[in-house]
């Protein structure tokens, strides 16, 4: 028997709870482009497979194209997708469970993006803001304005920020920056996806001691997991900054079934980050992100997320 939906909780309330981890599922809203009444079908399909995940919140992303973060060819064209904001207001009225709606803040004015932090609804709607891909970016919203900006609201929505395991290997002050972003209001991080379990469990251990150090509660950290089924997706994946492990990837690469593969480590580091976070007292969760079109890799996410629900209530 499927699990039952649980009542909706407000994800702020969720966050209060540091013993359970959370279980998010992110995609992308569909193409800009797309006819509305493919967007209702969309919404409908996405719905009718997330509900008997147990899910704590969608997540939403904001896309930029970050050619300018990366000189190489995009391995996929950069296609313009519908504002997560207006899908979620428009097409996911049959969603009950809170949304996490990311905000790339540089391609929004200020005024605007004062508006909507205003006008959401706590009890529904947290944001992850979300900075410029490269310093070389022209936006219209630097980060620490939006979140200023967030403060001049109320602060009511729950903030969320970006942690990057990869940034923390190179510069190794990753904890830092989100211990300062918990000072202006941050009440958890998501990761980018998570194939170096190595760095993800440098990141933790040196976050977990510099908040023993300062004498401050770590936010929950939640580790982005997303399965690759194909050499294509592979380098996507390295495009956008993914730090995948040499003896992985020459695996998938020579692999008959990356898909499956993928799944396995995917599943594998979420049974070994869980362990390693809770040794270390840190509140954790995961989030399996699903941004392929193709149907066998949107599946393989969704049974993902199903065996990370069965992982933490074992």
């Amino acid at each position: 028997m499927a699990p039952q939906t649980p009542e909706p909780v407000g994800f702020g309330t969720r966050l209060a709870d540091r013993s359970t981890p959370l279980r998010l599922f992110s995609l992308t809203p569909p193409r800009e482009a797309t006819a509305p009444e493919d967007l209702s079908r969309i919404a409908d399909v996405t719905i009718e497979r997330l509900q008997p995940l147990g899910l704590d919140a969608l997540v939403l992303y904001d896309i930029e194209d970050e050619s300018d973060r990366n000189p190489d060819v995009r391995p996929f064209p950069f296609v313009r997708s519908l504002d997560p904001a207006t899908f979620h207001a428009d097409h996911l009225g049959g969603w009950q469970q809170p949304v996490i709606i990311y905000r790339s803040v540089g391609k929004y004015e200020p005024a605007d993006l004062k508006s909507w932090l205003a006008e959401q609804d706590p009890g529904q709607v947290a944001t992850v803001l979300v900075g410029a891909s490269s310093q070389h970016s022209a936006v219209r919203t630097k980060l620490a304005e939006a979140q200023s900006l967030w403060q001049d609201t109320g602060s009511l929505l729950p903030l969320g920020s970006v942690a990057i395991p990869e940034r923390h290997a190179r510069r190794t002050d990753e904890h830092d920056r989100m211990l300062g972003k918990q000072a202006v209001g941050t009440s958890f991080f998501v990761t980018q996806v998570v194939y170096d379990l190595t760095w993800a469990k440098d990141l933790v251990s040196d976050y977990a001691y510099a908040c023993r150090e300062r004498g401050v509660e770590p936010a929950h950290l939640v580790f982005t997991l997303s399965v690759c089924g194909s050499l294509k997706t592979l380098e996507f994946l390295q495009w956008l900054g993914v730090h995948v492990p040499r003896w992985l990837q020459n695996q998938l690469e020579h692999s008959d079934d990356p898909l499956t593969d993928s799944y396995d480590q995917c599943a594998t580091a979420a049974a070994e980050l869980a362990t390693f976070c809770q040794r270390l007292g840190v509140p954790f969760g995961f989030n399996v992100e699903s941004v392929s079109n193709r149907r066998v890799e949107i599946e393989a996410s969704v049974r993902l997320a199903g065996a990370i629900r069965d992982l933490l209530e074992d």
